[in-house]
Order: C-alpha cells, then structure tokens, then sequence
C-alpha cells in the first residue's frame, strides 16, 4: 500500500478518534457547562499554536495576510460556529437527537468531496456509502423514536442547529482541503497552529458575551485550582489530544487523501465515540449498537480497499459535474 494513502488513511483514523471525546465531555465537567469546557480547551490549544508559531519566526515572516484571514475564517467555520451550533442542538433536542443527525457528515461530505474532485465512480460508493448509512441508523435508532420526537423540549428547533452543524463541517472540510491544496508549501503544523490561535482567540472574544446569558459557569463557580481543577485538567488533556493532535491528524489527512474516503474514515468518529460512552456508563453495548458498530467498519473497511484499489489503477479523468 502506497505510504502517502496508509499515512493518511491512520491520520483520518487518529484525528475521528480525537474527535471522539468530545462525546464523554458532559460526564466528566461537573457542574460547570460544555461552554466553559470549551473555552479552555480553545485556550490551551491557542497557546500551544502560538508556541509552534514563535519556534518557527523564519516561516512566522512569510505569513501573508491572507493566510491569517484564511485560518480565522477557518477556525469560525469548523471550531466556534461549529461548537454553538452543536451547543445549541443539543440543549434544545437532547443528547441523542442531535449527534444522531451529525451522522449525516460523512454522508453528506463523501458525495460532495466526490462531486467537486470526481474521485471515484459513482457505483463504486453506493455500497460503502450504504453500510455506512446503515450503520448510523442502527447506532442512532434511539433517536427517531416517536418519544424522542414528542419531547417537551423544541425537538425541531434543535434538528434545524444540528443540520447546521453538518453544513459547517461539511463547509470546513471542503473548504479546509481547498485552502492546503493552494499553498503546498505550507508546513501543516503552521496551517493547524494559525487555525488553533484564531479559534482561542474567537472563544475569548465570545467569553464576555456568553458570561452575560449565563453559558459560562466560570464567573459564578469561580476560577480557582480548588473549583476548577478538573475542568483545567480534563480541558487541558482533550485539547491536547483532540484539538490540536486531531486537527494536525486531520491536515494531514486532507492533504492525502480524497474528501470522498476522508469523509468515510470520519465516520469512525461514532464508532468511537460509542465505545467511549459505554466505557464511561459502565455497560456492555446492545444488540443493535454492536451489529451498528460493526457495519460502520466493514463500511470504512471497504471505503479502503476500493480507494486504494483505484488509486493503483488510475481510471481516465471524470468530466467535471456541471
């Protein structure tokens, strides 16, 4: 297997398992809320990009002002805007509606990643594409359940924030990929730390705003070591690993492979992410979250061999999609 493809194919795998904590966030905060777990996190990761920026002054000095814009409007796209939407879906619909929509991404990314780079033939995805659809609605069954419709909370509004969040992911990606493919001299660790700074940057400026409705709980628990211990610590470890590991993962991810499989390898993220949960309750998975699971590897398993199969036996370039 072609080094390039296995070294992205592991950094996409890296990056959906980084990703993936974010899911045993609200169990290990306490009483502090997703919004102050969020500002440290952007934080630290922020100051860790500035770290890898001020190493490297040589490179620091040919940063244009549109590579600094290019990053901010990044970090908005796929980090704030991203997170309030998530937020926001998951406070009006529950914890189980909205990640049963962000499904939809890997979907969603494959077949636009495959529109715009004409990657892969059409009929070569529908099966992948199928198992990983199965898998999610095996996963997330739970969620459409007339009860889970019918709660008192406003359902539908939620649904509407967690569309918007698989349209903000979507867009980063695409976009994400879009910006490297243009600057291929750029070092993928300078590309994540400017993303990094500018996503710190954007969550302290929403700090003060969000302090004022009550999203923050920092101002009213205070921000000693004695209160805020756990927050620092759990913020600080996920940022490390999620944020800037699973960003850096990411890039180079983008950088090497197709959207359409990248996309599919995300898809893993829920894989993740179920495990994780059930580690945290302590519980052995159903019936249906196992055969969910399972479905979901054979779908990524397959996204592989299929990509890699067509990468050693180039086909004639696709016209372009009018």
């Amino acid at each position: 297997m072609d080094k390039q493809f296995t070294v992205g194919v592991f950094a996409a795998l890296f990056a959906a398992f980084g990703f993936s904590l974010n899911f045993i966030v609200p169990f290990i905060i306490g009483d502090y809320t997703t919004f102050d777990f969020a500002l440290v996190r952007h934080v630290v990761a922020a100051l860790v990009g500035a770290m890898v920026l001020v190493s490297k002054k040589d490179i620091l000095r040919h940063l244009t002002l549109r590579n600094w814009l290019a990053t901010a409007g990044l970090a908005f796209i796929g980090y704030v805007g991203y997170f309030l939407t998530v937020t926001g879906a998951a406070i009006f619909s529950g914890p189980v509606v909205a990640p049963a929509f962000l499904g939809l991404v890997p979907i969603v990314l494959a077949i636009v990643g495959n529109r715009r780079e004409g990657s892969l033939s059409w009929h070569l995805l529908i099966l992948p594409l199928g198992l990983v659809l199965v898998g999610l609605l095996l996963v997330n069954g739970p969620a459409f359940t007339t009860e889970s419709l019918r709660s008192d909370r406003s359902v539908w509004i939620g649904i509407m924030l967690a569309l918007a969040a698989v349209a903000l992911w979507v867009w980063f990606a695409i976009a994400n990929q879009a910006a490297l493919a243009v600057r291929p001299d750029m070092p993928l660790g300078i590309w994540s730390a400017l993303i990094l700074v500018a996503g710190g940057i954007q969550m302290l400026v929403l700090f003060p705003i969000g302090a004022v409705f009550g999203l923050f709980q920092l101002p009213t628990l205070g921000f000693g070591w004695s209160s805020a211990s756990s927050l620092y610590l759990w913020g600080s470890s996920l940022s490390l690993i999620a944020t800037v590991a699973g960003a850096w993962a990411w890039n180079v991810a983008s950088r090497r492979l197709p959207v359409a499989l990248a996309a599919q390898l995300i898809v893993s993220e829920t894989a993740f992410g179920v495990i994780g949960g059930l580690v945290v309750h302590a519980r052995w998975p159903t019936e249906i979250e196992t055969a969910g699971v399972g479905v979901l590897v054979v779908g990524v398993v397959l996204a592989i061999r299929i990509f890699h199969r067509e990468q050693g036996h180039p086909r004639q370039a696709l016209p372009q999609a009018c």
